[in-house]
């Protein structure tokens, strides 16, 4: 009788054994493997006014190395969708719900229905000479619908022009707007915005749990 029952500890210690030791497992696979799925993909865009080329050159309207988050945390507007190294027609994204709009308050801009505003406060209004007109893939939007809620889409390309509605200058602003986005879609970022080597042990026990 009590040969019995030492077996049957015996055997519920090697039971509630091995249930510890393959969560032990679990767990490991798992913290090794953590490789989360990200949103990164890109766009071009271009910005007019009166016919000058906007070059977006200030520092602040580019987002450093440390904005990057493998862990795919776009609490920060600015983590959804920025440019990086000082290439002015390149959006990087972070998320499949991030605007236009989002993305110009992000620069500090402002595009409205029928005016933008930049990042010095200065207005542009449409006017009997001139209006905001938006084309997006060729697609001319201008007083279709405001810009702003539109989601940005992998390799859109948007112009934003405020001046005369003339559609052969309209036209050679757009051609001007780069066709960039697929190539950086398939190199590896140069603010290192994905890959699985930036993902912290912090990132990995966030995961256990």
């Amino acid at each position: 009788m009590k040969r019995l029952k030492s077996l049957v500890k015996q055997g519920w210690f090697l039971f509630i054994l091995g249930i510890i030791l393959s969560a032990l497992v679990i767990i490991g696979i798992r913290f090794l493997t953590y490789n989360p799925v990200q949103v990164h993909f890109h766009a071009n865009f271009a910005v007019y006014i009166n016919g000058q080329r906007e070059p977006f050159k200030a520092a602040a309207y580019y987002q450093a190395e440390a904005v990057c988050k493998t862990t795919n945390d776009i609490s920060l507007p600015e983590q959804r969708a920025h440019m990086h190294d000082n290439i002015n027609s390149v959006i990087h994204v972070h998320d499949h719900a991030a605007t236009w709009g989002q993305f110009f308050e992000n620069l500090g801009w402002y595009i409205g229905p029928d005016f933008i505003k930049t990042s010095d406060g200065t207005s542009y209004v449409a006017n009997d000479s001139a209006k905001l007109n938006i084309l997006l893939n060729g697609q001319d939007y201008t007083d279709l619908t405001a810009i702003t809620n539109v989601v940005i889409k992998d390799l859109d390309r948007l112009l934003v022009s405020y001046g005369p509605n003339d559609q052969a200058l309209l036209k050679t602003q757009f051609a001007s707007v780069p066709a960039t986005a697929h190539i950086n879609d398939i190199t590896k970022d140069p603010a290192s915005c994905s890959g699985a080597e930036n993902i912290t042990i912090s990132d990995r026990l966030h995961h256990l749990f």
